[in-house]
């Protein structure tokens, strides 16, 4: 771990938007993490689907996979649009940032650009190979499109762990040397939890917004064959990577009290180095203590550390301009936490009532919060990595260079951040529209390929 003397050698930009250019790169991060998790889970979902339809022979989960295959498209098309702002912001509001450290994590940017392409090739082989290719030939080109999704994302999650832990390399004169990607990008402990648990997260999202479509549709009175199964496997995915996404949080929280100190303090909000530390549910941070929480006693200690009475490093350990905004990070993670809780208890009641009765359950308010969890679950995991990058401030590296020494000194930032934001309106419409064009279209039965002729054959 490289120390916070290190930070000396960035002094701060003079930039009077930094506020801005932090709120503009936020939401392009807010809209592109769901994407994401739909890219690292959803093809695996359609894979899965069109194998049991030639295993079983049923052409019903063929008309699903193929459905299902032009949301892929549609939702691929838009991340194209946001992983290219992200790719430009990273350059142009933080360009201190790169032009530092791009030679420590520069190769895991080159392997997911690598894997984009190589994903954009088999999505289109994919498409087309519908009623094209053989069976097994389509089937096996959607493979790579699984591999690149993993490939490419496990790159980004790879280069924010190093953010949050970093290594690899050292600094001189305010001079990165001594590189060495593969140490900071694969041999950092931090990464493990932050990999696992954005993956389990992807499939948690996918399975509950598609589930949720197929809830509502229910609730309409729109309930055959085709949107039972349709509902059924999402779901199903979704109720079972729940309550495993709740151990795998433990164990992140477990690496956040030993490597971010400050960043558990705040999601408390515990001023006070303290032996026994309690947890407060609910409350606002004002004053150097919690205000109307609910405080269960060494809750903390025993969360974090597995200890009834573990030390909890607080926030005066540090000065206050090396703090986060506490109250912004106490609530993303409660939400997170909250809505987490309530999706894995959903999945659990799901999953007693299919072993127990093998059908899908009956009750009308099952699937009026099954309707809600899809935007929570969404909800859930933007708030995620808000608790991520927001408990990590003031630093964009962690205790090495500040976010104002990264920053660009350019001042037109607002007017970015307002042309942006229309941007992303747009975009979200005519996804909107594409996708509720997709919805209206009637089922089609997918065509095996023709048999060749003779003269082909000859």
């Amino acid at each position: 771990m490289i120390g916070s003397a290190a930070a000396a050698a960035f002094a701060p930009v003079d930039q009077h938007y930094l506020l801005e250019a932090r709120q503009m790169q936020a939401l392009s991060f807010a809209v592109h993490i769901p994407l994401v998790a739909f890219a690292i889970s959803f093809p695996a979902m359609v894979l899965f689907i069109e194998w049991l339809g030639h295993r079983t022979g049923d052409r019903l989960y063929l008309t699903l996979a193929r459905r299902w295959t032009r949301v892929i498209v549609a939702m691929f098309a838009v991340g194209v649009i946001t992983g290219t702002v992200l790719s430009f912001e990273m350059g142009l509001l933080w360009p201190n940032f790169t032009g530092t450290f791009g030679s420590v994590f520069g190769l895991g940017f080159a392997i997911e650009g690598f894997s984009f392409f190589m994903e954009a090739i088999f999505i289109g082989i994919y498409v087309y190979g519908w009623g094209r290719l053989s069976s097994r030939v389509h089937l096996w080109s959607g493979v790579p499109v699984v591999i690149t999704g993993f490939t490419g994302s496990w790159m980004v999650i790879s280069v924010n762990a190093w953010m949050n832990h970093p290594g690899g390399f050292h600094l001189q004169g305010g001079k990165v040397v001594g590189v060495d990607p593969f140490q900071a990008l694969f041999a950092n402990t931090y990464l493990w939890h932050e990999l696992i648990h954005m993956y389990i997260a992807g499939y948690i999202v996918s399975g509950f917004v598609l589930a949720a479509c197929y809830a509502f549709a229910r609730l309409r009175g729109r309930f055959s064959r085709y949107e039972r199964t349709a509902l059924a496997i999402p779901l199903t995915v979704a109720a079972l990577a729940s309550p495993v996404q709740l151990l795998v949080g433990d164990w992140a929280a477990r690496d956040v009290a030993t490597t971010q100190p400050i960043k558990l303090a705040a999601i408390e909000g515990l001023y006070k180095t303290t032996r026994g530390a309690p947890e407060h549910i609910l409350g606002w941070y004002t004053d150097r203590q919690v205000e109307h929480g609910i405080s269960i006693p060494h809750l903390l200690s025993l969360l974090a550390f597995h200890s009834w009475n573990a030390k909890v490093q607080g926030l005066e350990s540090v000065p206050a301009n090396q703090r986060p905004p506490i109250n912004i990070e106490r609530y993303a993670f409660q939400t997170m936490v909250g809505i987490g809780t309530l999706m894995a208890l959903l999945g659990v009641v799901y999953l007693a009532i299919w072993i127990r009765r093998r059908r899908l359950p009956e009750s009308t308010w099952f699937y009026r919060a099954v309707v809600l969890a899809g935007p929570l679950s969404v909800v859930a995991l933007i708030s995620g990595w808000v608790v991520t990058e927001v408990g990590r401030q003031p630093w964009v590296v962690y205790r090495v260079m500040t976010t104002a020494a990264a920053v660009t000194g350019v001042h037109g930032i607002p007017v970015g951040y307002g042309a942006l934001a229309a941007t992303y309106l747009v975009v979200a419409c005519g996804l909107v529209w594409v996708l509720r064009r997709l919805a209206r279209a009637p089922l089609e039965e997918p065509r095996e390929p023709e048999p060749p002729t003779q003269l082909q054959a000859a």
